[in-house]
């Protein structure tokens, strides 16, 4: 297996580079690049393809990493952005999420939770601190608007991924193949216009489906 393709992106060159420590020593961690601003992020994201980008939040320029999150996710959909701040500000949050982040770590937690967040991105799941969590997705929920094209089909597999299952998980679970699971994921996504499975938990947190302790991002 390829190992994860991780950017840093920080405007604290001391943080890039004891993040680049820490995770590069991980077999299944390479580091393919840093950018110190949303703007050299951008103009490199292409050469670098990652999968997963570290996202600092507050950084000098004109671009933040919120607009920076929201432009990765447009030029290379494949990646996945974790926001790492030192803000547990709901606002931002919430911003870093509607724009296409999947997931949100503070400074201060314990370098594991990063690495798990990391892992996690590269699968395409979801991770929330736990601090903050429940306040974000009540606001996330109070505003995200109910649609009901999706199938039978579709409405059991969102209702699935919600409660954490992975598309392995899922397929078993109904007995088709994982492929197909992809596909349904990928309906569900587009016909909700959602950026990634934390936003589509909410959707089912909202049409009632599931409940807010139930959720497992």
């Amino acid at each position: 297996m390829e190992p994860i393709r991780l950017v840093l992106v920080d405007d604290h060159r001391v943080v890039r580079r004891g993040l680049r420590s820490f995770l590069q020593a991980f077999p299944d961690i390479t580091v393919v690049g840093e950018a110190s601003t949303g703007e050299e992020a951008l103009e490199k994201i292409e050469g670098w393809l990652p999968d997963v980008v570290i996202m600092d939040l507050l950084m000098p320029g004109g671009i933040d990493g919120i607009e920076a999150t929201r432009r990765i996710r447009s030029i290379t959909p494949h990646t996945q952005v974790v926001v790492l701040t030192a803000y547990a500000d709901d606002a931002r949050v919430v911003a870093a999420l509607r724009a296409g982040a999947v997931a949100y770590v503070r400074k201060e937690a314990d370098p594991e939770v990063l690495l798990a967040a990391v892992r996690a991105a590269a699968r395409g799941q979801s991770t929330l601190d736990p601090a903050i969590a429940g306040s974000v997705l009540q606001d996330l929920v109070s505003t995200t608007k109910i649609r009901d094209d999706l199938t039978d089909r579709e409405m059991e597999v969102l209702r699935k991924l919600a409660h954490g299952r992975t598309n392995r998980e899922i397929a078993e679970e109904l007995v088709v193949g994982a492929e197909t699971v992809k596909t349904h994921v990928g309906n569900i996504l587009a016909k909700l216009h959602l950026a990634h499975r934390t936003q589509a938990a909410i959707h089912a947190l909202k049409q009632g489906l599931i409940s807010l302790d139930e959720i497992e991002l």
